[in-house]
């Protein structure tokens, strides 16, 4: 059974930071693309940021958020500094191959608040 399951969400002071993390099981997790994404309120959901080469982000992440990823704890992280209200979502967690197959999964999501 695949599993991904997200931590580190909460409420926030704009401008700092907090630490995303996602443990995946039940997966080869060194062949998946692993993702954040993020869906606000009335909002479609959104990418963040992928890595399973070269890290991509999208414009809001860029320069503020960082993908990273331990193929030894099957973990993938997110580190947000620099937050803004804007940031304000639920974040899930992704991943994905098309090896023997197209296999995608989600996380339950992680609530970030980013507010005074």
């Amino acid at each position: 059974q695949v599993q991904l399951v997200e931590s580190g969400g909460g409420l926030v002071q704009p401008g700092g930071s907090l630490r995303l993390s996602c443990a995946a099981s039940g997966i080869i997790f060194e062949i998946y693309t692993m993702g954040w994404y993020r869906q606000a309120p009335g909002k479609q959901r959104e990418l963040v940021a992928t890595i399973g080469g070269p890290p991509n982000y999208a414009d809001s992440a860029k320069g503020r958020f960082t993908i990273s990823r331990d193929n030894a704890k099957n973990t993938v992280y997110l580190q947000m500094n620099s937050l803004k209200p804007e940031d304000t979502a639920v974040y899930y967690c992704n991943s994905h191959t098309e090896s023997y197959g197209v296999h995608d999964y989600w996380g339950q999501g992680t609530q970030v608040t980013v507010s005074s």
